[in-house]
């Protein structure tokens, strides 16, 4: 994976939590989740996106 690959995948998952986040706020407004739920929600959706970022620095060739 080249830096410019990943720079292209690192917007797209910016994008992706972005939506996430945007619907998931959406979702608690209309009162489907709890604040809680959200919460719980949003720190998985977190620490995958760590997880993501690290799996792809290290496959980026120098």
């Amino acid at each position: 994976m080249t830096n410019k690959q990943r720079l292209m995948y690192s917007i797209l998952v910016a994008l992706a939590v972005l939506a996430i986040m945007l619907g998931l706020s959406h979702l608690q407004n209309i009162g489907v989740i709890t604040e809680k739920t959200f919460q719980y929600i949003a720190i998985t959706v977190a620490i995958l996106v760590v997880i993501i970022n690290g799996i792809m620095r290290r496959k980026v060739k120098r």
